[in-house]
């Protein structure tokens, strides 16, 4: 069966919110109200950050997704059609459009709570019925702000179609191990791979790493520890410190370039959207990851996730 014309370079299944934010000078304790500034509204959702990041370095960038017939819904189409995303299978649903209510600190760090909503219904059927669409990219990016069994069947397609899958395994859940030995790469921060790994304790504040990797040797042995599990291919982002980038028996780290945080909302997107782009241009994925981790640095000089993220212009004025 002869493949269709790869007319994308990505396509992005993944969640498509909006981003509620307000800053503040510090977080409450439990039990305590503290003001905040005006509240603003950003367009977000992981997968359609990621969609974006990848479209403004120059790619041909698909999504499928859903989103509400709300005013959150419209403002979110309007604005992926302005960064030139093919929007034919953004698909609207009688719910509400997903919200992510995020406050930010003072150092530019984030907390984040994201309810679902539309991105709830993207299914194994919108799956199905994209098919034309996904056998066009290059690239498959996932997360997992949408059902486990949506993104597994877009994996699984892609695998059919000669696509290569990025995912990115956040929010950090369980994954079945056929979707990990689909990945080329598995993207995690530390905390996702320690928890990927099954090293989490739980305390009265809920979850957290039993461990938490120390520089670009605890970081190689977690990205070991992960290839072990299936993936072809790692990369763990360290903020600041850059990645951690493994394939095989052979492990190398990638700097990231210094910068004054602003706001970290979206500095994870832009990375991996950025090396999906990278990716889908031919790059090795070392290479690639050097590339990411520079459009990361860039995005946190500026407040918001997808007001923040650099063209190819701007990334070379930095």
């Amino acid at each position: 069966m002869p493949m269709p014309a790869q007319s994308h370079d990505v396509v992005v299944v993944g969640s498509v919110n909006a981003d509620l934010v307000v800053r503040v000078d510090r977080w409450p304790a439990p039990g305590e109200t503290v003001l905040g500034s005006d509240l603003e509204t950003h367009p977000g959702g992981k997968g359609a950050n990621q969609a974006v990041a990848a479209a403004r370095l120059g790619a041909r960038v698909g999504i499928l997704g859903r989103i509400g017939a709300d005013r959150y819904g419209e403002f979110l189409a309007e604005r992926l059609r302005h960064d030139g995303i093919d929007t034919e299978h953004l698909l609207t649903t009688p719910v509400p459009t997903g919200v992510a209510l995020i406050s930010v600190g003072p150092g530019g760090e984030n907390s984040i709570i994201v309810s679902p909503g539309a991105n709830r219904r993207l299914s194994e059927e919108d799956v199905a019925a994209a098919r034309p669409l996904l056998g066009s990219a290059r690239v498959i990016s996932l997360q997992l702000e949408i059902p486990m069994p949506t993104v597994l069947a877009a994996a699984r397609a892609a695998a059919e179609t000669g696509a290569r899958v990025v995912l990115n395994l956040s929010p950090a859940t369980r994954v079945p191990p056929e979707l990990l030995r689909l990945c080329d790469p598995l993207v995690v921060n530390e905390h996702e791979a320690a928890f990927v790994l099954g090293s989490t304790r739980v305390s009265a504040q809920g979850s957290a790493p039993a461990f938490t990797p120390d520089g670009a040797v605890s970081a190689a042995g977690l990205a070991t520890a992960l290839l072990a599990l299936g993936p072809r291919s790692v990369v763990i982002t360290l903020g600041a410190r850059g990645a951690v980038v493994a394939r095989g028996t052979e492990i190398a780290t990638v700097p990231s370039p210094e910068v004054e945080p602003a706001d970290t909302t979206g500095a994870g997107d832009a990375f991996t959207g950025a090396l999906c782009r990278r990716l889908a241009g031919g790059d090795g994925l070392v290479a690639a990851a050097r590339f990411a981790a520079r459009v990361g640095a860039a995005a946190v000089r500026k407040a918001g996730a997808q007001t923040s993220f650099p063209t190819l212009e701007e990334l070379a004025e930095t």
